[in-house]
């Protein structure tokens, strides 16, 4: 039986592999895609995803979402991702008759509401949308089997020497995605970091049909790597996760996130000793199996 699940997204280069994934595997159920501001604007993230549903002949449901964060000032990776989002490659131009509304929140609400059984959300973008969610619908919280999200890390960050990007953009809204209560499992740079896809594994890439070259020319604009020596993808492993828990080393931790104070806005403090933990860190997973999964994974795309 497939999991149903809900995806919330600011393509951006690694989300756009995620998304493949998800459209494509038998064994994910994507009931809608809700789009954040992050990598780029609003427009262009909601674009991206549009070009994503026509490359893959989609019939999931695309939702525009926030154009800005909670509180904080808007920030952008124009400089990792390109002014588009995703260069690199041609899509077919977007119809905007295909976005189905501009208000993913009550979409999310309502997709959630209408399904009988609990829905997974993964969030691979900022969180505001998320956040906006658990605020505006008291009755929700039920209905949400769990938060699977890419952001944070235990040491360190990529936005500044604390902070990971996507809960830097949005700090506020991430401290109340972690107070809800709900089952999370956080992804973050410690992952990623730890198993980078190499030259041969970028030429493998390449070869996996129309899917593989689209995404091996996306990421040959990745500007945030030498690409001479690989990549990270980073939204990627929410998915792998989600198939394949049993290949991921996480602890049981309590995490709150720095808002207040500017030199340390977006830190995730994770503490792995606490009593009363709020969510699950995904720490480590074995190189060589994770590249195995990730292309398992790529073989159900066109």
């Amino acid at each position: 039986m497939s999991i149903p699940m809900i995806i919330d997204t600011d393509p951006g280069i690694d989300d756009a592999q995620a998304i493949s994934i998800a459209l494509n595997h038998p064994e994910l159920d994507v009931k809608m895609i809700s789009t954040v501001y992050g990598n780029v604007s609003i427009q262009n993230t909601t674009a991206n995803t549009l070009k994503l549903k026509g490359f893959f002949k989609s019939d999931v449901p695309v939702h525009r979402g926030s154009s800005h964060p909670y509180l904080s000032t808007l920030i952008d990776a124009q400089d990792v991702h390109g002014a588009s989002g995703m260069d690199g490659h041609e899509f077919e131009e977007v119809d905007q008759n295909d976005l189905a509304s501009q208000n993913s929140i009550l979409a999310m609400y309502e997709t959630i509401k209408a399904h009988e059984d609990p829905i997974t959300i993964i969030a691979i973008g900022p969180l505001t949308n998320i956040a906006l969610l658990l605020q505006t619908f008291g009755d929700i919280s039920d209905h949400i089997k769990e938060i699977i999200l890419m952001g944070g890390s235990i040491v360190g960050g990529n936005v500044t020497p604390y902070a990971e990007f996507n809960i830097y953009s949005d700090p506020e809204a991430s401290q109340i995605v972690f107070k809800s209560g709900l089952p999370i499992t956080m992804v973050g740079l410690d992952v990623a970091y730890n198993s980078m896809l190499n030259q041969e594994d970028l030429k493998e890439l390449q070869r996996m049909g129309k899917t593989g070259e689209m995404l091996f020319n996306l990421l040959s604009r990745y500007r945030s790597d030498d690409f001479d020596k690989g990549v990270k993808i980073y939204d990627v492993y929410t998915l792998i996760y989600l198939l394949h828990p049993e290949l991921f080393e996480v602890a049981e931790a309590y995490i709150e996130v720095e808002y207040r104070d500017e030199t340390y806005k977006g830190q995730t403090f994770v503490d792995e000793k606490s009593k009363y933990p709020n969510a699950t860190v995904v720490k480590d997973i074995d190189k060589e199996a994770f590249k195995s999964h990730f292309f398992k994974a790529l073989i159900h795309c066109p």
